[in-house]
């Protein structure tokens, strides 16, 4: 499906005014839709956008499906108009979306994955904090940090060196057999695969600083179309090993309980150090 042309004026191209959502689709039926609504809901309000009809919505998704597995991109812009930052006086929101077959990664399910901190910090914003909003300059900063193959991520910690997230992902660990991931209130996306496991008493939010993470039990990143990868290998800003995990040797207690929420399997590691 060719992507509608966006207009000059689009409020969205021009200020990132808007929000979006990547939703995983399975036999073409959206996976944790109601937490995707509710952070579309939560977006819309932060910023003054009209929310589109429960209808509109349905229309995104509710075609044959391509493929077993789908990712539908849904992208919400305030519309045109206005003057300047000025908002026009009867906003008409633009809702474009597209769907494209997705495949998953069971390797970095099953064997793990090597993530690296970024240099860059995430500003605080809390009117903005948890939302996925169209401006993502910081992601994609932080993103052209690596270009190395063997790097499935980068971790992101804000200006006071409290871990956030990672570039595409949230970030999960365990202490104590707790499993955990940090607070997203001042900066950050609450990711809806985190919310669920939240929702559902898996996990708890806590603080987590630079300097402590890599002492953590276990680490993984995770959302809700990739999954669960577990962390095997910790590089530091310069690519330098600062942390391992030795992979499990039976089930992943956050895997498990994560791809029982999206329909994934939950897989035995294998027992062999990476």
């Amino acid at each position: 499906m060719p992507m509608p042309q966006v207009p000059f004026d689009d409020r969205g191209l021009a200020y990132g005014d808007g929000v979006f959502e990547t939703v995983l689709l399975r036999d073409g039926v959206p996976v944790l839709w109601d937490y995707h609504l509710a952070r579309l809901e939560q977006g819309c309000r932060r910023l003054n956008i009209p929310l589109p009809t429960s209808q509109q919505l349905a229309q995104v998704w509710q075609s044959p499906p391509a493929a077993a597995l789908e990712v539908l991109k849904l992208i919400l812009t305030r519309g045109s108009g206005g003057r300047g930052y000025a908002l026009p006086d009867h906003p008409e929101p633009r809702l474009i979306f597209r769907r494209t077959p997705f495949v998953t990664n069971g390797q970095r399910w099953q064997h793990g994955v090597c993530v690296r901190l970024c240099h860059l910090r995430l500003g605080h914003q809390p009117l903005l904090a948890g939302i996925k909003h169209l401006n993502r300059l910081e992601n994609v900063l932080a993103r052209q940090e690596w270009q190395e193959s063997h790097i499935a991520e980068g971790l992101l910690a804000d200006q006071s060196g409290e871990m956030v997230e990672a570039t595409s992902m949230n970030l999960f660990w365990s202490t104590e057999g707790r499993l955990l991931t940090p607070r997203v209130n001042r900066c950050g996306v609450a990711g809806t695969l985190r919310a669920a496991l939240l929702a559902n008493g898996v996990i708890e939010e806590e603080g987590l600083t630079v300097s402590e993470l890599p002492q953590v039990e276990r680490l993984w990143v995770g959302n809700s179309v990739q999954g669960v990868w577990p962390v095997c290998e910790l590089l530091d800003t310069q690519g330098g090993l600062i942390a391992t995990w030795p992979v499990l040797a039976g089930p992943d207690p956050l895997q498990r309980e994560a791809h029982r929420l999206l329909g994934y399997p939950s897989v035995f590691l294998a027992s062999e150090s990476k």
